[in-house]
């Protein structure tokens, strides 16, 4: 748990990481006041955020020891332990929903985003944020290497191009005119390596990105989808 908190800090800790969550703030709309539902919130630090900006901020997240990370971080906000498919939170009773980096790990994405809409009050919005593992790029000498480890990554996970289907999938669910971005995260540091010792273990690849670390050469770019939809609407 330590080593996976180092991780996820550097990499929210990254100036891309931070303006993109800022970002997905300023597409909710006005926070004062209002309820925001932050699913698979990890250790809290979005939650957090949400909570400085004045929201009501609810994190929930189907992990209880991000969980208790999360509560001991940040007091100011309100977390829960649930499932993103089964959301504790009452029907109509939030303003805002955000799902940051979390549809890719769920078998049944669709099934998320109408629980967003469950949980929204008419007129409610979502954000939905999140990388495409396919499209990763990474600069290398071995790019046949390359390409199978970020494939065979990519289909470990249960919903790996989600990210291109979002704003699909909030037509789907009954959410009105989505707002679609694309940003570029880029990595030149330590923090790439971090990120790609997540991908793989396959050491000689693995040995010659250390090197370009070392020598100031490394680079991964992960394109982010952020779509937001205005005017979502509960269910009748």
């Amino acid at each position: 748990m330590s080593s996976l908190l180092a991780a996820l800090d550097a990499i929210e800790s990254e100036p891309t990481a931070v303006a993109l969550r800022a970002r997905s703030y300023e597409l909710l709309g006005d926070l004062t006041g209002r309820t925001v539902v932050d699913v698979g919130c990890g250790s809290g630090r979005a939650v957090g955020e949400l909570a400085v900006r004045g929201a009501h901020a609810v994190g929930v997240d189907v992990d209880p020891e991000m969980i208790a990370v999360a509560r001991a971080r940040w007091p100011a906000g309100e977390f829960h332990v649930g499932d993103a498919t089964e959301l504790p939170i009452e029907t109509g009773s939030a303003t805002y929903y955000r799902a940051d980096k979390v549809l890719h790990v769920l078998d049944d994405p669709a099934r998320a985003v109408a629980e967003a809409r469950r949980v929204l009050t008419p007129g409610g919005r979502a954000v939905l944020l999140g990388q495409d593992w396919d499209l990763i790029a990474i600069d290398s000498d071995q790019p046949e290497t390359t390409r199978r480890l970020v494939h065979a990554r990519a289909d470990s996970l249960p919903s790996p191009r989600v990210a291109r289907r979002y704003r699909n999938l909030l037509l789907d669910a009954g959410f009105t005119d989505p707002i679609v971005e694309v940003h570029s995260a880029v990595f030149t540091e330590d923090t790439a390596l971090k990120l790609l010792e997540r991908i793989t273990d396959e050491e000689i690849w693995l040995a010659e990105q250390a090197e370009r670390a070392r020598t100031n050469r490394i680079l991964v770019v992960v394109p982010m989808f952020l779509v937001a939809a205005p005017g979502g609407m509960s269910p009748t």
